[in-house]
């Protein structure tokens, strides 16, 4: 897919970093986002009922991608909408425009927009940012994760039973043996469980200390790796593992993460 430049996002200077460039496309995105269902959006549906898409979405992924053509020209992108370019420098950035389209929809708080940029195999930075708190983080494995500007600091280690699970149950996995055993084996341990909807906000509560843990099932990139950027950023663990032919990605406190792998993997 080809992209012009988009109007708005000229005066971002060529010489911007990647984690600068990650944090004010993420806002500019979520702000746009944000105006538009102020004005009224209609969504349509994907895959259920709670899999939808808007006009915001593919607006705000059009802002994003235009301004990486523009800005990173070697770099290749993959966005939830679709846009797409193949990388000649070997990085690619993973687009999320509205993270939590059925809250965002819904008139609920709990979506953001979010970034990540990858190089190769190795997830290099992810940025996220939440209009309705007005929380903006980024980090990565050699970037420590802020919120707002300030560091967050490493995460204190601590078992599974002290700590929050954030998890997501999505349609019909109560239906099936090989989803429903693992996921119910995963939060049993848990001193809590919660879900909010939105892969990249639950990982950055987790990042910020707020949630001890998160586990899901079938993650595509872009609701995976911004997060867990923020996560790596402040010392957390982060793992990828199939169960039963399903990969599940687990992310937080190193011991809870274990102990929600083992449960998984049992």
């Amino acid at each position: 897919m080809q992209h012009s430049t988009v109007p708005g996002t000229e005066d971002i200077p060529e010489g911007i970093s990647d984690a600068d460039l990650a944090a004010e496309l993420t806002r500019r995105a979520a702000e746009l986002a944000q105006r538009m269902r102020e004005e009224g959006v209609r969504g349509r549906r994907k895959t259920s009922v709670s899999d939808v898409v808007t006009e915001a979405d593919h607006a705000a992924e059009e802002l994003v991608a235009g301004t990486l053509a523009r800005l990173r020209p070697q770099d290749g992108i993959v966005g939830e909408e679709g846009a797409a370019r193949p990388s000649s420098s070997g990085r690619t950035w993973v687009i999320d425009p509205v993270d939590g389209t059925y809250n965002f929809l819904a008139g609920l708080d709990t979506w953001c927009s979010a970034l990540a940029l990858r190089g190769g195999d190795e997830l290099l930075l992810g940025s996220v940012h939440r209009p309705a708190s007005g929380e903006a983080w980024r980090g990565g494995r050699e970037l420590p994760t802020t919120l707002g500007g300030r560091p967050l600091g490493e995460l204190a280690d601590l078992p599974l039973a002290e700590v929050a699970m954030a998890t997501y149950l999505h349609p019909g996995v109560l239906d099936r043996e090989d989803l429903r055993e693992p996921w119910l084996a995963a939060i049993s341990g848990a001193a809590t469980v919660r879900m909010f909807g939105s892969g990249s906000c639950d990982l950055g509560a987790v990042a910020t200390g707020r949630v001890g843990v998160w586990a899901q099932q079938s993650v595509p990139d872009w609701d995976w790796l911004p997060g867990a950027a923020l996560v790596q950023g402040v010392g957390g663990r982060t793992e990828q593992v199939r169960v039963r032919g399903t990969v599940w990605s687990v992310a937080g406190r190193p011991t809870a993460v274990e102990e929600v792998l083992t449960a998984l993997r049992r």
